[in-house]
């Protein structure tokens, strides 16, 4: 989604339906590895909607954003606990989709614990068994960029993040918040393969943004690259990969109902699919 201007059009919104609280009887525990903050009062956060703009994902729909408060320092609690409720960080924002007459975005996410992996799935892990993966700071490499370019060039240029530029790319990926990591793969010459930008959260891995080599299509290395956070969250003791936003008519967005069980955030509360 883009986000050029947004900030200059939030409001303020009013009444109940910005006020948030924790779910009740989550089976999600935090891992003793990941640092906690005190407990966050959600119900004394502030959220702004944007005007209505041109929706990134279903043409001829108007979109309205809501925004956690841009002056509200992001920490890893409230990051949580926010995800838990459907919301998403893009950049310095964290934000979901709150339009009057439409609930075409579903929240959804993987509970790792019982995923089991399909035939085909079985073959991409099998694949890329030769690749590496290294945990990197988020920041802005010559290597990373080109790779990042030539993705968005071959992928999506009919979407509204062509052109890339480096400003997009550091305004969009590279932040150095506590929580974000940069996972890069490798194959066995040492050639970076894909990115996948994720954010160690305490009730799990948000998959934020993958991005890889356009013309290694038989890795299919963006469905590895969640299988492998699959596997991390797995193996961090954690509970879920959150995928952000599944849309029934978004092409783009079918393959993460390819991971089962997949649950999704429906009238508030977390509906298993099997």
């Amino acid at each position: 989604m883009s986000w050029q201007g947004c900030a200059l059009q939030m409001q303020q919104t009013h009444g109940d339906s910005t006020r948030f609280e924790p779910a009740q009887g989550s089976p999600y525990t935090r891992a003793s590895a990941v640092r906690e903050d005190p407990m966050t009062d959600l119900s004394q956060l502030k959220f702004y909607a944007t005007h209505p703009h041109p929706c990134s994902y279903l043409p001829d729909q108007r979109a309205t954003t809501l925004f956690l408060d841009p002056q509200q320092p992001i920490n890893l609690e409230t990051y949580s606990q926010l995800s838990d409720l459907g919301f998403r960080r893009s950049g310095d924002h964290l934000y979901r989709p709150h339009c009057k007459d439409c609930n075409a975005c579903i929240p959804a996410r993987i509970p790792v614990d019982t995923f089991t992996p399909t035939s085909a799935q079985k073959r991409i892990l099998k694949r890329n068994r030769d690749l590496q993966v290294f945990e990197l700071k988020p920041e802005l490499t010559d290597e990373i960029y080109a790779l990042y370019e030539r993705y968005i060039c071959a992928r999506h240029a009919d979407g509204d993040m062509y052109p890339p530029s480096k400003d997009q790319f550091a305004s969009f990926l590279a932040k150095n918040w506590e929580f974000c990591r940069f996972y890069a793969f490798r194959d066995q010459e040492d050639r970076l393969l894909a990115v996948a930008v994720t954010d160690q959260l305490n009730n799990g891995l948000s998959a934020v943004y993958t991005f890889f080599e356009p013309d290694e299509t038989r890795r299919s290395l963006g469905r590895y690259a969640i299988l492998w956070q699959v596997e991390e969250t797995r193996r961090q003791g954690l509970a879920a990969v959150y995928l952000g936003y599944w849309i029934r008519n978004c092409r783009k967005m079918n393959y993460k109902t390819e991971y089962r069980p997949l649950e999704m955030l429906v009238n508030q509360q977390w509906v298993r699919l099997t």
